[in-house]
Parts: structure tokens; sequence; C-alpha cells
């Protein structure tokens, strides 16, 4: 059992509004088994990569920032858009955890894929796990701006974060998905673990 990919093919395609990181798109298709055609309204998203950040202890980098729409600071790991014009997602998520974090990781591996709202949003995510960390010298470090600026950082072992998930303390998607899925991967040392470089066909923007 797993997903597929099977788009309906859209007999209309209106971007009815464009934003700086999405669009709104209405568009309208046939479905089996329903006589009239549908319309959809959804969220036109170019996709995000996340990191989980694992140290020799086995403690993740958690990293608290204010969100907007919800009115609260958020605990959450290093995650940024896909923004720039035909970066490859594991340079990307490597770029934010410099910019984020000021930290580089030698190693490198694919822990989830999923989609934030598929319900209405086109939004794609793909969920690294970093380990083996290096500091990036001060001088080298990126400038922080707006909410990134306040962050404050923690290091939480893995499996009390596991428990802040489940009792319901922690609230931001990638983080809940990246703290469960290291826990899971943990189990067999990592071992079935997709390559860095893996295949993201699923991705909205990335099929042929």
């Amino acid at each position: 059992m797993w997903d597929v990919i099977d788009p309906c093919a859209p007999l209309s395609s209106e971007r009815v509004y464009s934003g700086r990181i999405w669009d709104v798109v209405t568009e309208s298709f046939e479905f089996p088994h329903n006589e009239e055609p549908l319309t959809r309204d959804f969220i036109d998203h170019m996709g995000a990569v996340s990191v989980v950040v694992l140290d020799e202890q086995h403690r993740v980098l958690l990293q608290r920032q204010y969100r907007h729409p919800v009115g609260m600071r958020l605990w959450e790991i290093p995650a940024g858009l896909l923004d720039v014009e035909g970066e490859d997602p594991l340079d990307a998520a490597q770029r934010e955890l410099a910019e984020e974090a000021d930290l580089r990781a030698q190693s490198w591996h694919v822990l989830a894929d999923f989609f934030n709202t598929p319900g209405y949003s086109s939004e794609a995510q793909r969920l690294f796990l970093a380990r083996g960390l290096t500091v990036i010298p001060e001088h080298e470090r990126h400038q922080r701006v707006h909410e990134e600026a306040d962050m404050e950082t923690a290091w939480v072992p893995l499996d009390e974060a596991v428990a802040l998930v489940l009792s319901g303390q922690l609230h931001n998607p990638s983080a809940v998905a990246g703290v469960l899925a290291a826990h899971a991967a943990r189990q067999n040392g990592f071992a079935t673990l997709r390559p860095a470089d893996a295949a993201w066909p699923e991705h909205p923007r990335r099929r042929p």
C-alpha cells in the first residue's frame, strides 16, 4: 500500500491571487463517478525542506520562532522554502542549516516526504536527517533578520522531544514529523533511510 501520482487533468485553470510566497489557483476538472466537473481553489506553493539535526548524544536541535498567523512562538527545526530557481533540495537544506543554525553536517539522509495540507495546498516538504556536525566560524555566519533574528535554540534529547510531541507541546508539522520519524529510524541505526539525493517525483513542480 502506497500513495500514487494520478492527477486529474484540469479543464480550466486560473491564477486568482499572486503572492510573495504562494499563489491561489482555481481549477475545474472531471472526476470519476461525478456527473459534473469539480472546482477547487488551492494554494500553489513552491515547496520546502526541513532538517532534523542530531548530535552525537542523539539530541535534536529545536529553535523557537514567532509565527504570526497562529499567534504563537513555536519550537521548530531548521527549514526553508525551495525559493531558489533550480536549487537541489539537498543544497537548499544545507543552506538553511547554515543560515539558521550556523552548522554544517557531514552525513545527510532523507528522513521523510510529506504534504503539509494536501486538501488545499500543493506544498511538498522533504525532511532530511543531518549528523556529523561542525560549527561555522563566526565571521562566515549568515546575518539573521525579521522573525529569525531572535530565535531561541535548544538541544533536546530525542526521547524527550518525542514526549513533547505526544503531550501536545510541539505543534510545528515538520518538527512533529521529524522528531517521530527520527525516533523510528533510530530503532535500526538509521540503516533503511534513503540517500540524500533520492528522487522526489511526488513534488508537483518536480514531475516530468
